[in-house]
């Protein structure tokens, strides 16, 4: 693509980052809705899905991986960035806090479990895109529930 085109369509490179950045975070939330969505109406399965759905195939991605490495070293180099990382993970986790608050967690405790199921399901993620022949994503779901099963009651 021509720096024109890039120009004319997005207003620079630095918008086309911002909207490719966006565009990759939508696709991973539609999929995450999706699992919620097939999940029913069961708070604790909903729960289950949202966490276990980023070991799908289409998120735990040595590809997608790829794309999101590009993004994260951008994080600590430009303030814009940064702001739409953390705009983003804060959706994802308020996402989380409201699935929290449906298994009925405590408003007290819903952003400390929320940080954790999220610095769990990354650690996971990462590893599973990085070495996938050190565990499987079954693997990598059952962990996930096991940790579940210590913080809803």
């Amino acid at each position: 693509m021509s720096l024109g085109l890039v120009g004319h369509y997005f207003g620079g490179i630095d918008a086309l980052i911002a909207a490719t950045y966006a565009h990759v975070d939508g696709k991973v939330a539609a999929t995450l809705d999706a699992e919620v969505a097939a999940a029913g109406h069961d708070s604790r399965a909903r729960l289950e899905a949202f966490v276990t759905g980023s070991f799908a195939p289409s998120i735990a991605d040595p590809a997608l991986l790829a794309t999101w490495v590009a993004f994260w070293s951008l994080v600590t180099a430009r303030a814009d960035i940064a702001r739409q990382h953390d705009e983003q993970y804060a959706g994802y986790r308020a996402r989380l806090e409201g699935l929290l608050a449906e298994c009925g967690v405590s408003p007290a405790r819903r952003r400390g479990h929320a940080i954790a199921i999220t610095a769990l399901v990354d650690g996971l993620w990462l590893e599973l895109c990085l070495s996938p022949g050190c565990f499987t994503a079954e693997e990598a779901r059952d962990i996930a529930r096991s940790f579940l099963a210590t913080i809803i009651s």
